[in-house]
């Protein structure tokens, strides 16, 4: 079949789109408002844009034409956090996925540690196995949108954080011990699964 998405139900192609690009890692971003206030959120749609220099994008949906909290803390502090998602934090990350009043610190609301980044504001998920602290670069506000759009953050890393059980020699990944989570539709996510090598001709 063929869609054209001018027509299509706005719910029709979040289905369609959350469906067919997976699986989707997760971001579980991690913002301070001006007046101090921790925030955390997952984000999947996110992913890296490049290592010289590295730079890691997401993108938060804008519901009813509203800005997150997310957002707004990355527009007026200019920095963010990624900690990245991994199977012991599956049920915290779903938790802090809730709307809730910018007062609350999600970080407690989920039982998280919050610890000091080395060079930016946000807090780091000690929890978390492998944390990108990030400088906001660029922003685009997607045009004409239906119910409010969405709007892409690119950052630059400036440090990276990695737990030491999850490194082997020469600066590869234990997938073993990471275990990352990744997104899927609806209320599914995925685990690695079946892993398999491909040498490039």
């Amino acid at each position: 079949m063929e869609f054209n998405p001018e027509i299509l139900d706005t719910r029709a192609i979040y289905k369609l789109l959350t469906g067919a690009i997976i699986p989707r890692p997760i971001a579980w971003i991690s913002t301070i408002n001006e007046a101090g206030i921790n925030n955390l959120a997952p984000f999947s749609y996110f992913n890296m844009v490049g290592d010289d220099p590295p730079h890691v994008m997401f993108s938060t949906r804008r519901d009813n034409n509203s800005n997150k909290d997310t957002l707004n803390n990355v527009l007026s502090v200019k920095q963010f956090v990624v900690n990245m998602v991994t199977e012991p934090l599956v049920e915290q990350m779903n938790s802090s996925a809730q709307a809730v009043p910018e007062e609350i610190d999600e970080f407690d609301m989920v039982g998280v540690t919050p610890i000091a980044s080395s060079l930016v504001k946000p807090m780091l998920v000690k929890e978390s196995l492998v944390n990108f602290e990030c400088e906001l670069v660029h922003h685009y506000f997607l045009e004409d949108h239906k119910q409010g759009g969405a709007c892409v953050i690119i950052g630059r890393v400036v440090r990276m954080h990695f737990d030491e059980s999850v490194l082997l020699e020469d600066y590869k990944i234990n997938m073993e011990i990471y275990k990352p989570i990744a997104r899927l539709a609806g209320s599914n996510y995925s685990k690695i699964g079946e892993v398999f090598s491909i040498k490039r001709s």
